[in-house]
């Protein structure tokens, strides 16, 4: 298995970069395409708008929602651009990771002045992926 870390730290130095170059009040849309398009760049296999079923209580739903990236088959990543993270946003991220099972998330918005103030780390569960100041669910 890749390191989420290593990849985690290549999809945030892109981002950095991108929203640097392009600055915020451009679609969702735009950064999530321009961003996958970087990454398959550094060499990471990426998907966009990956379709995700889940079950429950044996009942199936087929692409009962969309994952913006899917990072390497290991790392998921949901990108914003609004003007301000709201606390639904993170609870979404968290969500999807438990529904596939995965450990680490990154919540990028592209809509804030800098990069530094939309970008959260989202764990689900394992303690050694961040500090508790950095967990949303707690």
């Amino acid at each position: 298995m890749q390191d989420v870390e290593a990849i985690a730290a290549d999809i945030i130095d892109a981002s950095i970069k991108l929203h640097m170059a392009l600055g915020p009040g451009l679609l969702e849309s735009v950064y999530e395409a321009i961003l996958a398009a970087k990454l398959v760049e550094r060499g990471h296999r990426v998907v966009q708008q990956c379709p995700i079923d889940i079950e429950f209580e044996g009942l199936r739903f087929e692409g009962a929602f969309r994952a913006d990236l899917i990072v390497d088959g290991c790392l998921l990543v949901e990108i914003k651009s609004v003007e301000r993270l709201a606390p639904v946003h993170g609870k979404q991220v968290l969500t999807y990771l438990r529904l596939l099972k995965q450990p680490l998330g990154l919540l990028i918005n592209f809509g804030g002045e800098t990069l530094k103030e939309g970008l959260r780390r989202v764990v689900n569960g394992h303690d050694s992926f961040a500090s508790s100041r950095l967990r949303v669910n707690q």
